[in-house]
Formats: C-alpha cells, sequence, structure tokens
C-alpha cells in the first residue's frame, strides 16, 4: 500500500471527486428512468415551470417523493430550476432529450436499457468466476423495449438520409423493389423506418427471442406496414430464404447485432448463402476503436459497461468466444472476409455507431 508520504493529494481529490460524481450519476440514471416510466419528464414538458406541490397535484404521486427527485434532476442538469421562482422547468433542449421519443436527440431509452442492465449485476458477478454467459431472454424485461426507444432516434436520423445513400446502388434497388433480412430485428425500429421508406420492397425480420418478434410483428402492423414486413423466429447461423425457400435477398442488415451473436462467422457463413449474387451487406455496429487507448472516452465508456453487462453475455451463453461491443474494424472484417466476401468498406459513421458496406 502507498504511504501516505507517496501520495498526490491533489490527484487524490480529484479522483474522490470525480467518485463522487459517478455516485451521483449512477444513481441519478435510476431516478431518470423512473421519471420516464412514471411520465414525470411529459408532464413536465407540458406543464411548465411548478414546484413539487404542482407537480404531483398534475401527475398524482406523491410530493414527497417528488421534492427530492427535482432537485436529483436539476442537480443533474437534467431540469432547470429558477430559484426567484422557486420552480423547475424543462428547457427545450431538456424536453427534445428526455420527453420526445421520435426526437433525434431522445435520452429516454437509454435510461431504461442501463437501469435495466444493472438489475443483471448479482448474475454478472458470478459469470466473471465461471466464465459462462447470460442470454438476452435472461435480462430484465424492460430492456427490451429500452433498447428500441434507444436505437430508434439514431435510426431516425440517419437510416434513411445517410446510411443507405452511402451504399452502392442499395437506394436504387429498395425504391424499385427488393428483398430484405434485418437480422437480430429486435422490436423491428429498424424494419419498420426502411418499410415506410420504400413501400415497393419486402422486408424479413429475424430475431431469436420469441417475444421481441412477437412484439415486432404487432409493431408492424400497428405502423401500417404489416403486409410489407414479415418477422419471424431464426437463428442468424440459418436465415430462412424468401419465396419459399428459393430466392434471395438484396439487402442483409445487421443493426447493431452482430457483437452479441455466439457464432458471428456462422452468421456471416449464411448471409452469403442467402445473398444476391450483387446483394449488400449492411453492417452497423457501435462506435469503437482499434486500439485500447481509442476507446478511452465517454463513448467507450458506456459501450464497455453495454459489453460486459449485456452483449458479452449473451455471446458465452451461446458457445461463442464473443466479439464484444468495441469489436475492432480488423476483427469485424475478418468475420466476414473469412467466408468468402471480399469487399469491405466503412461507408458511413456517426459519434456513435460505424456503418459497413459489403459484398461478394
Amino acid at each position: 500500500m502507498a504511504s501516505m508520504q507517496t501520495i498526490d493529494e491533489q490527484k487524490l481529490m480529484a479522483l474522490l471527486g470525480k467518485v463522487v460524481g459517478d455516485f451521483g450519476g449512477a444513481a441519478s440514471i435510476v431516478l431518470s428512468a423512473l421519471g420516464d416510466k412514471l411520465g414525470l419528464y411529459r408532464a413536465m414538458a407540458e406543464a411548465g415551470p411548478v414546484n413539487s406541490v404542482e407537480l404531483a397535484d398534475r401527475t398524482g404521486l406523491s410530493e414527497r417523493y417528488l421534492r427530492e427527485w427535482l432537485v436529483n434532476q436539476a442537480s443533474s442538469g437534467y431540469v432547470a430550476h429558477d430559484a426567484t421562482a422557486e420552480r423547475f422547468h424543462l428547457s427545450p433542449e431538456q424536453a427534445l432529450a428526455f420527453a420526445t421519443d421520435d426526437s433525434p436527440a431522445s435520452m429516454a431509452g437509454g435510461f431504461q436499457v442501463i437501469a435495466a442492465a444493472m438489475q443483471a449485476a448479482p448474475r454478472i458477478a458470478e459469470l466473471f468466476k465461471t466464465g459462462g454467459g447470460m442470454a438476452w431472454g435472461e435480462q430484465a424485461a424492460e430492456l427490451f423495449g429500452g433498447t428500441e426507444r434507444f436505437f430508434r432516434p439514431g435510426y431516425l436520423a440517419n437510416l434513411l438520409g445517410s446510411w443507405i445513400p452511402s451504399l452502392d446502388g442499395v437506394q436504387e434497388k429498395l425504391e424499385r423493389g427488393a428483398t430484405v433480412a434485418d437480422v437480430g430485428c429486435g422490436h423491428a425500429a429498424s424494419t419498420i423506418i426502411m418499410a415506410q421508406a420504400f413501400p415497393k420492397s419486402r422486408f424479413f425480420g429475424y430475431d431469436s427471442h420469441p417475444p421481441s418478434v412477437e412484439h415486432a410483428q404487432q409493431a408492424a402492423n400497428e405502423a401500417g406496414v404489416g403486409s410489407q414486413i414479415t418477422c419471424a423466429v431464426a437463428d442468424a447461423r440459418a436465415l430462412p430464404r424468401p419465396d419459399g425457400g428459393t430466392g434471395t435477398y438484396d439487402l442483409i442488415a445487421y443493426f447493431d447485432c452482430l457483437h452479441d451473436m455466439a457464432d458471428p462467422v456462422g452468421a456471416a457463413t449464411s448471409a452469403f448463402d442467402t445473398l444476391a449474387p450483387d446483394g449488400t451487406i449492411l453492417l452497423v455496429e457501435p462506435m469503437a476503436g482499434d486500439r485500447t487507448e481509442d476507446n478511452l472516452n465517454p463513448v467507450g465508456r458506456v459501450f464497455s459497461a453495454a459489453s460486459v453487462l449485456v452483449c458479452t453475455p449473451n455471446a458465452l451463453a451461446g458457445g461463442g468466444t464473443a466479439l464484444g461491443t468495441l469489436a475492432s474494424e480488423a476483427a469485424l472484417r475478418n468475420v466476414f472476409e473469412s467466408v468468402g466476401f471480399t469487399r469491405f468498406r466503412r461507408a458511413a459513421e456517426t459519434p456513435f455507431n460505424r456503418v459497413f458496406e459489403i459484398k461478394r
């Protein structure tokens, strides 16, 4: 143990200050998820400036709990506080981030995901000792809807305006009428966005989690694109062929899911077998660098935590070696080149995602 004589007190105090900030951040995520679930952000966006009594009257919730919830949220910078008027309110930016699900800046799904993933901590502690896994379907139920809400804003902001246009000839195919597989579709947020934009195309959403598939088909029907979208339970290593088992896909998409799979090479092999000769793979993966130091930043901090709590356990549950959420571009390239694909390029990126085009 280092003696007190070797301690730099300023560095120690800075470290402790950071830890206290992280304590508050971790606890605030749980309270923010509760605020979202209870409709508090939406109520504040509609009401304008309120105190805890007025917010309680508006929501029917306990004023005593709301009192400190508001202090926590103001301390976090998630709501604004007017000391003169003794009221709290959402700024336009805060309303966009916390009270507007369709906003490209929506963060509410992230609160839900992190609060749900934290519930797995006791199980994950045991996996550190055994090296075993925890399947996606074993996670807290709130994780599934939260994942859709977390990723959907990015898809709304980028999929049609940037990602698909960055792929060689794909948009034109979709406009004429293409056959698309959305592998690991989850609740079908990406599938629905594409179907609504390209009414002449057909979409097949595949996922290994039956409740998500059921939810996905219902969501497609409610969005008015149920006739274009067919959702089914399927293993990514054995993609069903369209058209009675004789057809191929013009586009196979993996949105933020390949790194979760136990056998990404098996998935790539199935894609190679079912893709049209001139077809395209759209691979969307979390932003990550090739070196450890490239990931020592806020985005890397979030994604490395997600890898430990959710993604790597799912891959290990299936007996895989686990690419992990921070899979390097070289590792992803190797997956597809190892099964025969010859063209792999980064087509687009955002602060949170890398987008790759893959061809034979």
